[in-house]
This record gives C-alpha cells, structure tokens and sequence, in this order.
C-alpha cells in the first residue's frame, strides 16, 4: 500500500470507528435560545414545580435538587403517574444542571438505558443563554422529544418574559 492510501485507509477507519461511537450511544438534541431573565429565575423557573407546570405540558418537576437526588415528572391529571423520572447527576445553581432521563409517557420512550438532559445557563448581560442538550436517546425517543422540547422551552421563554403561559392551540 502506498503511503498515500495508507493516510486515506487510517482516515476513513477513523471516520467509522467515530460514527460507530456515536451510532452506539443514541442521538443528541441541542436547543439553544436567548431568554431576557436572571440566571436565579431560569434555574427557579427549571427547578420549581408551580412553575414548570406553566410550560410543561401541566407536568410538576419535584426533587430536593441535590446530586444523587431523584427528580419526577407526573401526570397533572394523576399526581401518582409518573411521567418522567430520573437521578440528578450534576447541580450548579444556577449555572448547570445534569438529569438522567427516563420516559414513561409511551411504551416507544422505553430504552434499555436512561437518557440524559444537561441545562447550560450562561449570563449575557440582561439575558441568558440557555443551552439544553438532550443526549443517549433511541431513534424512536429522538423523534418524540424533538417534537416536544421546542414547545417546552418556547412556553419557558414566554413564561420568563411576559409573566404568561405559552397558550399553544392543540396540534393536528
């Protein structure tokens, strides 16, 4: 083999081992937007319950916010349907917040391992920057929460900004 194809051979066994990493550990969604708010009322607005029941789909978030802590969802309807659940495993208030993530609103949400949700809050004068990545999904998880974080941090933006509830009309 000559030493060009050898540099080719090595860079395309490079390109599959990295493709088959990331084929092995699920897809990522990343979400990014400006919010005119604090850093404090973002991470309240992530971290309380009355709060997150005004733009997450009516579901309360309750956890002692702690690492190692366990965090739910539930149903709004039915307070003893848990919705989604999972484990902190990182807490900066307010800086950074790291979820495991696992779904039980649908049998297609199931995965053989939790996903994880990283909340990225970074200062920007009168705004934040939020970032949230949604990672370790499964193909038939990935297109669910694509659908459904848009709207989640579109009714969190809406709510920080205005003091009202994202009145979204039902899809279809």
């Amino acid at each position: 083999m000559s030493k060009y194809a050898e540099r080719w051979s090595r860079a395309l066994i490079g390109l599959k081992t990295v493709l088959e990493e990331e084929s092995m550990s699920g897809q990522a969604h990343v979400y990014e937007l400006y919010i005119r708010t604090t850093p404090e009322r973002l991470w309240q607005a992530i971290t309380d319950g009355e709060l997150t029941r005004q733009y997450y789909f009516g579901s309360p978030v309750a956890s002692e916010w702690t690492r190692g802590a366990r965090f739910e969802m539930t149903n709004p309807g039915d307070p003893s349907e848990v919705w989604v659940e999972g484990e902190v495993l990182e807490v900066d208030p307010p800086r950074r917040l790291v979820q495991s993530f696992v779904a039980h609103w649908d049998d297609e949400m199931d995965q053989q391992q939790p996903s994880q949700v990283t909340w990225d809050v970074e200062e920007r004068g009168g705004a934040c920057r939020l970032r949230v990545t949604h990672e370790g999904l499964s193909e038939a998880a990935a297109r669910q929460v694509s659908g459904g974080w848009p709207q989640i941090l579109s009714g969190l933006k809406t709510l920080l900004e205005t003091g009202e509830p994202l009145a979204l009309a039902p899809a279809g």
